[in-house]
């Protein structure tokens, strides 16, 4: 039986000295940061510290280039260059914010990680696998999640749901059917893959019960 007196499986991996990192990923439309939102908070009530970043981005230069990747007006930007720039912004993340926030105890929820590039510019984008994982390799170094939860929604799902944000689309919103077929059957290989750290979710779920499975996964994946 539940105590509220007694730590949560959560509190005791908390007060581990490292902290915990846990991405979050799938493709565009399958409610990420909604989920974010909801675990990080939750966490938070528990009295973890919890830093919640974005990729790319969550640095003055992973910024920058977002801005650069994100911009409707840059529809010739070739593959590699894509590449390298999602890379770039992951470095510095990693290095900047990231092992920095892991040394110091705290919990980090990523939305996105390497695990992004694998699935849109390998899988979507059709990119050679080695010089992803070779370019991963680099911008991250030893850095891996603890825990990935993988939203995974049917395309035409996603796509609905994105038209309802039209006002905020950006140059990688304007993808084909296809694309994002690949890149959804990607992410579901990299799972298939690496099952102990990535984690399905079906993303159909009510907001709340998907939130509610989401931290139950989280107490069973990092309570150890």
């Amino acid at each position: 039986m539940y105590n509220e007196h007694e730590p949560t499986d959560i509190q005791r991996v908390s007060a581990f000295p490292r902290g915990r990192l846990i991405t979050f990923e799938g493709i565009d439309g399958s409610g990420k940061t909604t989920q974010i939102e909801k675990l990080s908070a939750r966490l938070a009530e528990s009295g973890i510290p919890v830093r919640v970043l974005r990729e790319p981005g969550g640095t003055v230069i992973g910024e920058a280039i977002r801005r650069i990747l994100l911009d409707k007006a840059h529809t010739g930007m070739c593959t590699e260059t894509e590449l390298l720039l999602f890379a770039a912004a992951r470095a510095q993340l990693v290095r900047e914010v990231i092992l920095p926030d892991l040394e110091a105890g705290k919990w980090v929820i990523c939305d996105r990680f390497f695990d992004s590039t694998a699935a849109y510019q390998g899988f979507g984008r059709q990119l050679d696998p080695d010089t992803i994982r070779s370019l991963n390799q680099l911008a991250v170094g030893t850095c891996r999640p603890d825990l990935t939860i993988l939203l995974d929604l049917p395309v035409q799902a996603a796509l609905d749901r994105l038209v309802g944000r039209k006002n905020k689309q950006d140059r990688l919103d304007h993808e084909s059917v296809a694309f994002m077929e690949r890149t959804r059957q990607g992410y579901r290989q990299l799972a298939l893959a690496e099952p102990d750290r990535i984690i399905v979710m079906d993303a159909a779920l009510q907001e709340t019960e998907l939130a509610e499975k989401i931290y139950h996964k989280i107490r069973e994946g990092l309570a150890t």
